[in-house]
């Protein structure tokens, strides 16, 4: 039989084993009970917080709201509590593994493996909301039309991994740093899919060996 958290004693709950212990010395279910900090009616916060836990070790890189809200008496405030907390903490998880992009120096840094390619490579480069690498893509191999950069190909992971935004990027290997008729087409379409989608077109950076040039500091995005 499960312990219901007002039988226990004062030593044993979460939050006062917090304080007089430590963060490290709690089990998962119990940093969940003091997220949450009450159950909800005919389920206490220990009995609520393992059900929780339970989703989590089953397909955590999945959490959403939707499958939190399928857990019986988890409303819509403690769920977004619960999908606040994660999405927070991988940001700051990320920053230490990842790079933020601040300007288009940053993506050309990002670009520099493909500046000496002698095809054109189509790459997207994939943002969460506070603007860190989620990972980045090559779309395409060869010329840039609209038949062979879908949108669907290039939005695909971001829907995947619920990215924020996005920035797409392709060489071109004569060195002619300026936008041909496709490119400007292909912008044009991926910047309107995005906002279908809720995920923002960020730039398009046209690259080389030599340098780059930016589509958005172009007044193009």
């Amino acid at each position: 039989m499960q312990n219901r958290i007002k039988s226990l004693n004062s030593i044993d709950k979460p939050r006062e084993k917090l304080l007089k212990k430590s963060a490290d010395s709690l089990k998962d279910y119990e940093l969940m009970a003091i997220l949450l900090g009450s159950g909800v009616k005919g389920k206490d916060v220990i009995t609520l917080s393992k059900e929780i836990i339970k989703l989590f070790k089953s397909d955590f890189e999945n959490i959403s709201l939707e499958n939190l809200l399928q857990i019986h008496g988890l409303g819509k405030a403690k769920a977004c509590q619960i999908v606040s907390a994660i999405n927070l903490s991988k940001r700051y998880l990320i920053q230490n593994q990842s790079t933020k992009i601040t300007s288009p120096n940053d993506i050309y840094e990002e670009l520099k493996p493909y500046k000496n390619k002698q095809q054109e490579y189509f790459i997207a480069i994939y943002l969460d909301g506070a603007n860190y690498i989620v990972d980045k893509k090559v779309i395409t191999i060869g010329t840039l039309n609209q038949s062979l950069v879908h949108p669907r190909e290039v939005f695909s992971y971001a829907i995947e991994k619920r990215c924020a935004s996005i920035i797409v990027s392709h060489n071109h290997p004569s060195n002619i740093l300026k936008p041909s008729n496709e490119d400007m087409e292909v912008t044009e379409i991926l910047k309107q899919s995005g906002k279908i989608l809720g995920i923002e077109l960020l730039d398009h950076v046209i690259f080389s060996k030599d340098g780059f040039i930016s589509l958005k500091e172009e007044g193009v995005l």
